[in-house]
Formats: structure tokens, sequence, C-alpha cells
């Protein structure tokens, strides 16, 4: 599409696509346009004729009479020079461009300029190269021919932008902006779908899985046997598949992943999952609930280098990228938000075989905002979870330090009943940037005050032994946000979440969907001294995960997805994925329809 001896202009401009370089965008329009009337307080180019000069130590006053108004005006310099007379001279006729003032009945214009071409549009583009050189560029690649893809309304507007017939106005109107998020965005998702790769899968899965599905000592939800049947249906194919699951806390994304087992066998499948408590919980779940043919084995940083060609089903943390693994068919990754992107395409590349790909699961539980996942549905296939196996009866509520005899109340009465409580503090040691306690320095208040107390951090080496056993023998568990995913506790009714503002609402959920995942009583109290109090109190109106990531995205920008990169911070410069979905439905229709 780009000739080479442009390529390092484009480079510059960070562009590698023509729509790219259709959103390098004019910032100023400079125009010498004449006219009968005038715009004051803004330039205006005049025809006028020199009639006497008035000058004064500081100012110099030029009278003139200006054709094009048919009247007389004041041209007017601050700190003039002697050339000033030389143009200016009496009877001359000039083409100036200055700001124009009403002053009573007089019209002055301020520090005019000289112009030698008149009625002519020049854009200014705020760019690392001269204004000319990207004045080519746009002139050459930027044509109805080159543009013919889009919808005409859109194609016509931004040809208008980089080349208007005439001067509206110095800023964009609502038309030009529309036109501005549809590229930028249609844009992407071509991109994005140019990222998709499809690969021959090493083999087809096809095992039945009904028989295990009728042993279950429960029902499937709805949404289960949907996501279910998009499983079965991806791993028959002869391509391998990559889907995300994407499920609500607790809404049984593990049975799904052991349903998935089945349908492999007697191929192999291998689950990579965040942390070594999530990888037992798994291990338990499979060993109680698999059929007894599939063998199943535990790997992590601690277990031993065995022959691993004897089992069906191996479930690891990361320190599966460290071992010999046998040839697999299928993977799995759990959580997969905490690995880098890096980390889940490698576990895939280890089981190529000659350009052959296993099949690709992922499965999550921090939900992406509807527009997101519309968007990345041209790289990867979604199914979505919403139902829980239990009805989760949740009460967020917002407290402050006034709060704090009633909350001590509730601890003791949940205590009394068996239950178990988390609090979760902003971290371990006592800081001067935050105005909250620490960890360490609450743990002696809830330690004196209360039996069974157990804590832990992210930097704790024996966290998860003490996770495990508090799960046993705790009332009181104080932590940081090392909780928020993988641990789960059937009698946790309470969370307390210290400094609540300080955290996203994506891991506000999270941290919430530990309780209550049995059906429950929970509480989840969000502990704050801020004033600002409208983002918790949205959060705290709905249990839904996918509102409460609609919500996440209302207050924070979304990350990029096409580097992978899914952390907070402005991803696009016009679309706003919040307010846009018409944009992005309309977007992903026409990409569908071309």
């Amino acid at each position: 599409m780009f000739d080479k001896s442009d390529e390092v202009y484009l480079k510059k401009l960070n562009v590698s696509s023509i729509l790219d370089l259709a959103l390098v965008l004019p910032h100023s329009i400079d125009s010498t346009y004449i006219s009968d009337t005038l715009d004051f307080n803004s330039e205006n180019v005049l025809d006028i004729s020199v009639k006497s000069i008035n000058q004064s130590p500081k100012v110099l006053k030029i009278l003139a009479y200006a054709y094009n108004i048919d009247q007389n005006v004041t041209l007017v310099f601050f700190n003039y020079r002697a050339f000033h007379f030389g143009i200016y001279k009496p009877k001359n006729r000039l083409f100036i461009k200055g700001k124009v003032e009403q002053n009573l009945s007089h019209i002055n214009v301020i520090q005019p300029k000289v112009i030698n071409e008149i009625n002519k549009i020049e854009l200014r583009y705020k760019r690392p190269l001269q204004n000319r050189v990207v004045i080519k560029l746009i002139k050459k690649y930027i044509t109805s021919k080159n543009l013919n893809f889009l919808p005409q309304n859109i194609m016509q507007t931004i040809l208008q932008v980089h080349n208007p017939l005439s001067i509206k106005n110095d800023k964009f109107d609502s038309g030009d902006i529309y036109t501005f998020k549809y590229i930028e965005l249609y844009n992407y998702m071509q991109k994005l779908s140019t990222k998709k790769i499809d690969f021959k899968a090493i083999t087809s899965l096809n095992n039945s899985c009904n028989e295990f599905i009728k042993s279950l000592p429960f029902s499937l939800t709805d949404d289960q046997n949907s996501a279910l049947s998009d499983i079965k249906s991806d791993l028959s194919k002869p391509i391998a598949s990559k889907r995300v699951i994407m499920g609500d806390v607790g809404s049984g994304k593990t049975i799904l992943i052991l349903a998935s087992v089945v349908i492999a066998y007697p191929n192999r499948a291998v689950l990579m999952a965040p942390t070594t408590i999530l990888a037992n919980q798994i291990k338990d779940e499979a060993d109680k609930l698999l059929p007894s043919f599939i063998k199943v084995k535990l790997v992590t940083n601690k277990s031993k280098k065995i022959d691993l060609d004897n089992f069906d089903f191996i479930i690891g943390t990361h320190a599966l990228l460290y071992r010999e693994l046998p040839k697999f068919a299928l993977v799995m990754i759990d959580e997969q938000h905490r690995f880098g992107t890096a980390q889940r395409q490698l576990l895939e590349y280890i089981s190529n075989i000659d350009g052959k790909r296993p099949h690709f699961l992922q499965f999550t539980a921090t939900p992406i905002p509807r527009t997101l996942a519309m968007i990345e549905s041209s790289f990867v296939k979604f199914s979505f979870l919403k139902q829980t196996p239990f009805k989760k009866d949740i009460e967020t509520k917002m407290i402050h330090p006034s709060d704090f005899t009633q909350l001590i109340k509730h601890i003791k009465s949940e205590i009394y009943k068996s239950n178990q409580i988390i609090i979760v503090y902003p971290l371990v040691n006592e800081s001067d940037n935050i105005d909250y306690q620490s960890l360490e320095q609450s743990r002696d208040y809830w330690e004196s005050n209360f039996k069974n107390v157990y804590v832990t951090h992210g930097k704790d080496k024996e966290k998860e032994s003490i996770l495990d056993s508090f799960k046993d023998k705790g009332n009181i568990l104080l932590s940081t946000t090392v909780i928020e995913v993988g641990i789960s506790l059937p009698r946790l009714s309470t969370i307390v979440i210290v400094a609540a503002e300080r955290l996203g609402l994506a891991s506000l959920h999270q941290l919430r969907g530990r309780v209550s995942r049995n059906g429950l009583k929970g509480y989840c109290y969000l502990f704050t001294r801020s004033k600002n109090y409208q983002r918790l109190e949205e959060f705290s109106l709905t249990n839904d995960g996918f509102e409460i990531a609609e919500l996440d995205l209302k207050y924070r920008d979304s990350g990029d997805l096409l580097s992978g990169k899914e952390q907070s911070g402005k991803q696009f410069e016009w679309i706003d994925l919040a307010l846009d979905k018409d944009i992005i439905y309309k977007v992903k229709q026409d990409l569908i329809t071309r």
C-alpha cells in the first residue's frame, strides 16, 4: 500500500496502515479566505489600502480602508520596527491577516501580517515531521480509492477533514468526531483480526462427557450447559480452538475444566493455575469427580521430577513451564489474566507438533466489559457464565471509622456462628503516604482481642500453608489482596476491605467473591475515609461481575488489548468504551459484512 520511499517518514509518524495515516489529524487550520463580514476577536483577512500613519513612542496606528467590508479600519502595532513604514506606505494596497476587535464604533486590527495568497486553506499537523511532508503523504494516500472499503459517509467526512473546501471553524464537529471514533475502532479491529492465526489441531477431541455429567451430584446451570456446548464444538474441529470462558466468582468454571478433560480423553490435557492453592483445589475436585480411569497429577515447585507420561490430566502452576512435559492435545489456563501473554503462549507452544497446536481454553473470573469482549472476539471466542449454582446473598456497604464498634459486634456474632472473617489491608507495613493502619500495625489489636487470628501477605513464604490452616481452624484472617484469587472458604461470611477506594472495582469484586461461595449469607464491608463515595456506592448496588466490569471501565480507562496489556491506562484516543457501544456494534457488523 505504501511506497518504500515513504517508509522512513511513516515510521516516524508511527503509521503502519492507511487508517493510521487517516487519523494523523490537523491540529489547526490556517485560512486566507477573504470575507465581506467580520468575525470579531478572531483572525480575519482584509483587502486594504493605506490612508495615513499615526506614530507614538510605543504604538504605531495605521488608518486604512478595507475594500471587502467597505469601511475604515485601524491597524495597531506594538513595539513596531522601521520596516513597518516601508510596508505600510500611504496608497499601498495589501492583503493582511490579524485579530479584529471592535472598540465602540472603531475597528482595530491587532498586529496584522501581510499575506501573499488569498482564498487558500493550509492545514497544520502537529507531528515530528515538517508540515509539508505530512501534507504530501496525506494527499498521496488519503484518497477515495484507498478508503473505498469504508462506509461512504465515513470516507467522505475524513476526506473533507484533510481536504476542506472551506473553513467552517477551527474545531471538529460531532460528525467529524463520530468518524474519528469509527475509523480508530475499525483500524484497531482490523489489526486485531490479523493477529488471529489458525493452526491445525494436534487432533480432534470427541470423547463423550455425558456419563461424567450424569455422575455429578448436582445439575449444571443453563450457562454451564451452553459453555460446554461451545467447548464440545470447538474441540471436535480440526482447527486448534481458542476460547475464553469468562464466569463470575463461583459460577462453576471448574466443572467445565473437568468436562473438557473427559472430552479430551484418551488424549492428555494440561492445566496451568496461578497459585499452588488453586492448583490443589482443582486437583481435589478432579480426584473427587473425574472417572477413576483418568489419572491426575499435580506439579508445583515442590514436586519431585518424575515421568509424567502415565498421567492423563496434569495440573500445575507456572512450574509446568520448567518441566519436561509429555505431548498433550488440550491446554487450559485458569485465571488467565494472572499470567503474562508470553507465559500463556509458551505453554501452548511447548506442545507444537509439526506446526500443529493443542486446543487452547482460558478461564477467568475477572469479567472484562462486554464492549471489550465484542472487540476482542475478532481474535478469540468467548463463553459467558452469569449464573451461579448457589444464589449469592451478599450485602455490601461502606463503613467509616465511626462504624468500628458496630463492625466488631458483627464480627463477634459471625464467629459465634462458626463463620470466618477476612480483613484485607492496603499494605503490610506502615507508610506515611497512606492514612490507614497497615497489617502489621493492626495485628496486635486483633490477636489481643480474638482467638485463632491468622496473618499472611504476598511476600510471606508460608502463605499457602497459613491459608490452608486458616481454612480449618481460623476465625479471622488478616491479609493483603493475596487472597483475591484462588482460595475457597465455605465458612467465610464476611470480608472487610480497608482503604477500599484505593482498589479498582474488579479487584473489589474479586475480594467480595470470596464470601458466600455456597449460598451462606455474606457481608462485604468497604472501610474508607474518602468523601468521594460515588464509585463505591455504585459498586455496592450490584453483585453482577459484568456490570462491575462496565463500572470499572467507566471509572478507569481500558488497557491495551492488542499488546496483551490489560491494565488500567488509556487505550483509545477517540473511542470511549463505556459510552460508544453503538459505534462498536456498527464497526463489528461492518467488518463482518465487508
